[in-house]
């Protein structure tokens, strides 16, 4: 069986994807004013439209923003040039939850995930492609960049942005039209439409309670000084965050005393369904792994367990979080109550599709790295 990890906790890398105009850069701007107690280091080609002051009032500039200027991030740097950019904002000193890689507009997305699965930072994980489209000009912009089609197909979650202006032209049912193609050229992906880029950040990382963060003002507190001084006139997206962005999205809570059957578990995980973007949380493997439980991070097509040691106090459970859109939860939870066994001996051979997902036996005993989730993908 393998050693337990011993290692930090990583940080999700989420490689924030689009055309010019897409809103790849409001959508930014909305996770840095709604991340809860979290905090997100950003590498972007250009600030464009991001409120450099305000992120210096927060102590966010400097230490968890690295700006490349213009140009396109894939064809700019390398892994080992990312990799310290990785590094600069992984380290502990700098307090970071999330980093996010907004690419220009031109920039291809499968190189930068194939960057991204490559660093070689141990403090950082993949978190996933997020492609922001125009629901407006998506048309117009397939046509013109017939590879967004692709890029779609990559996708771990897509945002159709934009959704409340495509009413203008008079047909009402054309942001439906929009949506329904585009799920059509996902792979599965969650789908996920937002007007002016607002989405929850609990699609894309665990924001921590603000209070969580001392010491440092962050961009919540701001937005609670600026209630303070003017509460006859709140702000409109903080208004939308908090009343309708979580219906975008549907979230499973499943917990189990009895053990998950490792093979029935890679089954449903090797099965998810389409829309299902993150899972996360704690899995008991009983008997074919006594002396551990195995922390679970999934998004999109990619699959990472992390076997930890059992703790003299810890209660034995499953408890996994199920984050995804258009998703069946009734039936998901089924599927996961049928993964349970409380067989007391276990099969020798049960843990290996398992171990084919946890990082230190892919690089010391296979030397095969990820690819979207499978390591023996050659695609």
């Amino acid at each position: 069986m393998s050693q337990p990890s011993s290692g930090p906790q990583q940080i999700p890398v989420v490689v924030l994807a689009g055309f010019l105009g897409s809103g790849k850069t409001t959508l930014l701007n909305h996770l840095l004013h709604h991340s809860g107690g979290s905090r997100i280091g950003a590498i972007v080609n250009d600030f464009g439209a991001i409120e450099i002051d305000a992120m210096a009032v927060a102590g966010a500039l400097g230490d968890s923003t690295v700006s490349l200027g213009n140009g396109c991030l894939c064809c700019a740097v390398d892994v080992s040039e990312l990799d310290g950019y990785l590094a600069r904002l992984a380290q502990p000193s700098a307090g970071i939850d999330v980093i996010v890689i907004e690419a220009s507009g031109l920039a291809e997305p499968q190189e930068l995930v194939r960057m991204v699965l490559a660093s070689e930072q141990p403090r950082v994980v993949y978190g996933g492609l997020v492609e922001v489209v125009d629901a407006v000009e998506f048309d117009a912009t397939r046509e013109k960049h017939p590879e967004l089609d692709r890029h779609l197909a990559l996708a771990d979650l897509v945002v159709v942005n934009k959704t409340d202006r495509v009413g203008e032209s008079g047909r009402n049912d054309e942001g439906e039209r929009v949506l329904r193609l585009v799920h059509t050229l996902t792979e599965g992906a969650a789908v996920v439409p937002a007007a002016y880029g607002r989405i929850d950040p609990e699609l894309l990382f665990d924001c921590r309670p603000a209070e969580e963060r001392i010491g440092q003002l962050s961009f919540d507190d701001l937005h609670r000084q600026h209630d303070h001084d003017d509460p006859d006139h709140p702000h409109p997206a903080r208004h939308a965050h908090h009343t309708h962005l979580h219906a975008a999205y549907d979230s499973l809570s499943f917990r189990s005393a009895v053990p998950m059957n490792p093979r029935r578990l890679l089954g449903f995980l090797d099965t998810r369904p389409e829309g299902l973007y993150r899972i996360k949380g704690y899995v008991d493997f009983g008997a074919a792994d006594p002396r551990n439980r195995y922390a679970v991070h999934a998004v999109g097509r990619f699959l990472r367990f992390y076997p930890e040691p059992w703790r003299a106090d810890d209660e034995r459970l499953t408890q996994l979080v199920l984050i995804g859109s258009g998703i069946d939860t009734t039936a998901l939870r089924k599927e996961l109550q049928a993964g349970t066994d409380d067989a007391p001996q276990a099969d020798e051979h049960s843990m290996w599709g398992v171990l084919r997902y946890v990082r230190d036996v892919q690089d010391t005993e296979t030397g095969v790295t990820d690819n979207l989730g499978d390591p023996d993908s050659e695609d």
